[in-house]
């Protein structure tokens, strides 16, 4: 599908002011400038954030009540419990606070719900189990906004809780002791987005600060907070920017044997935001998605090589069994699409038996890049189906199915990803109403946008103009790498790569040569010939193949010059 490219219209005077007071090339400048960070105190933040850079932890509502409850179970050593999440936000959030806390004397317990057999959030059999066991305080970490219900039941059998949580809250919060959420309508926090283990870091640095601790003492966990932060896809600005900028000197040098062990597995040699999003992530998430998050966690919390070395080997094996999985409901969902049209619809909606509930979101994610069109996969065991959905952006997909809400028994996420659950024989009167939806929306207009940071040319492009560019790094969610726009270069040579998957071409302007990968384009090597003038967006790298480094594009767009 072609894309519409969106070049920024740079302030050039800016560039040239930029260029000047901080002695960057244009092309950092230029970037610098297109993402708003063009002041002195922005530009220092963003390039160079310091610890003094954090915010004032008890600008947040509720802190203080949360910070006077947790002392006081550490001065009575009272039974305290962090109720988690299965994701890797789930996991490092209750791994830095319960580690946190040992600190300070206060031997905390855990429970993560399994996401086969319970699903998210608080459920009030794990309420009643935890209640059961003598628990006196239940803190929450990366859930419990939305637990109303929850949190009354565990209120009426006397165990106090306290909120944590990043996620929207509806119209009313939960009855908890605390609620600290900066998405709170209530809020005066300076900056909304971070992720559920930069809530629970907060909430560790807020106990710092009144315990009179150094600093160390809460900034030494940075490397497992930025590891949740990058995995969670928030926006990575603001005080993001600072955890995972500042997280990444400390993963590269953590003293965590598990995170290390992780990283060592993944292979990545380098360590920046793609060995998180890319290495540590998926193989931690994988132990949520096969329903054993647990061990996901006893790894990052285990100070035991042994068992660090056994628990690294089952996350690489759950890993190998998601990839094993998602490849078979993938490629038995594109044959379903195929077969009944289904592409043809303005949506995509398909369902199989018996196919895993903890892969089927990464499916349809991949299903919605392939389309470009809202798809929902869902799962069915005997006459219940649970789906998981993702969007195009443009299309709020939570508001879609809240005008077909008659059909599904819940739903629940946001514009971009939800979850389902239907009954069989609604699933034809569901398909009608959502794609009748799609159809008012006028869905079919929706055009992918690429926005490209700058137009330039071959000749600008060394090694020392990208290398430049990891100043902007760790890149993510808000803080994209930079996308260039080539215009009329020359194919000097093209050809398939892996079967025909991938493409690769050697890209020509006046006497300057450079290479080019387009992955997943290996059908174009059959649309254009050597000698054909392209325009080419993508991202400039240098890749280094036994021992040489070589600058090229990652071909994001491409298309026949006009």
């Amino acid at each position: 599908m072609n894309k519409k490219w969106q070049i920024y219209e740079t302030d050039t005077n800016k560039v040239e002011k930029l260029k000047k007071e901080y002695k960057i090339n244009t092309l950092l400048a230029t970037i610098l400038v297109n993402r708003g960070i063009d002041s002195e105190e922005k530009i220092k933040k963003f390039l160079e954030p310091t610890r003094q850079d954090f915010y004032d932890p008890y600008l947040m509502k509720d802190m203080e009540i949360a910070v006077e409850r947790i002392i006081k179970a550490i001065e009575r050593g009272e039974k305290v419990i962090i109720y988690g999440d299965y994701d890797v936000d789930g996991i490092t959030s209750t791994t830095v606070l319960k580690k946190f806390l040992k600190d300070l004397g206060l031997e905390v317990s855990y429970y993560i719900p399994n996401r086969l057999n319970e699903g998210y959030g608080l459920n009030k059999n794990a309420i009643e189990k935890i209640v059961n066991e003598g628990f006196s305080l239940m803190i929450t970490v990366d859930c419990g906004i939305s637990g109303i219900e929850e949190i009354d039941y565990a209120n009426s059998l006397g165990l106090e809780v306290i909120v944590t949580d990043h996620h929207e809250p509806g119209e009313i919060l939960p009855k908890a002791l605390a609620v600290i959420d900066n998405k709170r309508k209530d809020s005066t926090y300076p900056f909304r987005d971070l992720a559920g283990v930069g809530v629970a870091f907060k909430v560790c640095q807020a106990l710092g600060i009144r315990l009179e601790l150094k600093e160390e003492a809460y900034l030494k966990y940075l490397d497992i907070v930025c590891v949740g932060t990058i995995s969670d896809i928030v926006p990575l600005v603001d005080e993001n920017r600072v955890i995972t900028k500042l997280g990444l000197l400390l993963v590269k040098q953590t003293k965590n044997i598990g995170l290390k062990s992780i990283i060592n597995s993944s292979g990545y040699s380098k360590i920046d935001s793609n060995t998180i999003s890319f290495g540590v992530a998926p193989r931690i998430n994988a132990c949520g998605r096969m329903g054993k998050a647990e061990e996901a966690l006893e790894l990052l919390l285990s100070t035991d090589i042994y068992k660090v070395n056994e628990l690294t080997k089952k996350l690489n094996e759950h890993n190998r069994e998601r990839q094993e999985i998602e490849k078979a409901i993938y490629e038995s969902a594109i044959k379903k699409i195929e077969e009944k049209h289904l592409d043809e619809n303005r949506t995509i909606i398909v369902g199989g038996e018996n196919w895993h509930h903890g892969v089927i979101g990464i499916v349809s994610s991949k299903i919605t890049d392939m389309y470009f069109k809202p798809s929902i996969l869902l799962c069915f065991e005997d006459e219940i189906g649970k789906g998981s959905g993702r969007s195009i952006p443009g299309f709020d997909l939570h508001q879609a199915l809240t005008k077909c809400q008659d059909t599904l028994e819940k739903f629940g996420g946001h514009s971009m990803a939800v979850g389902i659950t239907i009954r069989k024989d609604e699933l034809e009167k569901f398909s009608k109403e959502f794609e009748k939806v799609a159809e008012e929306e006028k869905i079919e207009e929706i055009v992918p946008v690429l926005n490209i940071d700058s137009k330039i040319e071959l000749d600008f492009v060394d090694k020392d103009v990208i290398e430049s560019l990891k100043k902007l790094e760790p890149f993510g969610e808000a803080n994209k790498m930079p996308i260039f726009a080539f215009k009329n270069l020359r194919i000097d040579s093209i050809r398939a790569l892996s079967e025909g998957k991938h493409l690769k071409l050697t890209l020509k302007e006046d006497n300057r040569i450079i290479n080019a990968i387009g992955f997943n384009m290996g059908k174009l090597a059959e649309e254009y010939r050597i000698g054909d003038k392209i325009d080419v967006a993508g991202v400039l790298e240098i890749n280094t193949f036994n021992g040489v480094d070589n600058l090229q594009i990652n071909i994001k767009d491409i298309m026949k010059s006009i």
